[in-house]
């Protein structure tokens, strides 16, 4: 995936975008950023990124991707606070998969200083 861009949309590889992000090189700076990179966790099939970035609050004890599942893209549809200044945002999104897609209003908030998914909901 090194010349490829990466699978959140964005135009660096995957090494530059989020893949700092699921090493632990970096931390994402923004809600959409890590909303993101949790995207690509799921395209990646990365469920240990994926449990670590969501809130303790509502987070799962355990997580099974379903590794049928062929995510195609996602588009970004709106964003509120999510930035160094905030420390609650949203976005709102569609991921696309073979055969449909998922639109979803994510929660997220800042805990000790990182950024993490609290939950969502799913607008008409």
């Amino acid at each position: 995936m090194t010349t490829r861009s990466c699978p959140c949309g964005l135009p660096e590889a995957y090494e530059a975008c989020c893949g700092r992000f699921h090493s632990r090189a970096a931390s994402a700076p923004t809600a959409e950023r890590l909303m993101r990179s949790r995207y690509c966790a799921f395209v990646r099939q990365d469920a240990a990124y994926l449990l670590r970035t969501w809130h303790p609050r509502t987070r799962p004890e355990r997580l099974d991707l379903d590794p049928g599942t062929r995510w195609t893209g996602l588009e970004i549809l709106d964003t509120t606070g999510g930035s160094a200044f905030h420390t609650t945002g949203t976005v709102t999104f569609r991921a696309s998969y073979r055969g449909g897609s998922l639109h979803e209003r994510s929660r997220f908030e800042r805990v000790d200083g990182a950024w993490v998914y609290v939950d969502g909901d799913f607008p008409g």
